[in-house]
């Protein structure tokens, strides 16, 4: 029992100086990456805010395409829907009528 209890730590321990590890590791980089940087910090910023209203335009332009896009299509199916109703409302009709002169034929 007191070596599952030996394993169960040793384990948790790892978990933490792994952890440790990728923290360090992680702000080690970041201050690499802050040093080396060939830009400044405001140039930086002021480029990933060009870049994200470039993406949120491109967004915007691909969900208004995708939008007119589906109202043609549903406009479209909605005016072949209306047709085919039309045309199935008039082959009715001749069926019918056909079959009213049939039974006028017969009964008369």
């Amino acid at each position: 029992m007191e070596n599952l209890s030996q394993e169960h730590d040793y384990t948790g321990m790892n978990a933490l100086r792994f952890l440790a590890g990728l923290l360090v590791g992680g702000l080690a980089g970041a201050s690499v990456m802050l040093i080396m940087a060939p830009q400044s910090g405001k140039k930086t910023r002021a480029l990933i805010q060009e870049k994200s209203i470039e993406l949120r335009d491109q967004t915007t332009e691909a969900v208004e395409d995708t939008v007119a896009q589906a109202r043609a299509k549903a406009h479209q199916i909605t005016t072949d829907v209306h047709a085919k109703a039309e045309e199935l409302q008039h082959r009715g009709q001749n069926m019918f009528d056909k079959q009213k002169e049939r039974v006028s034929t017969l009964v008369g």
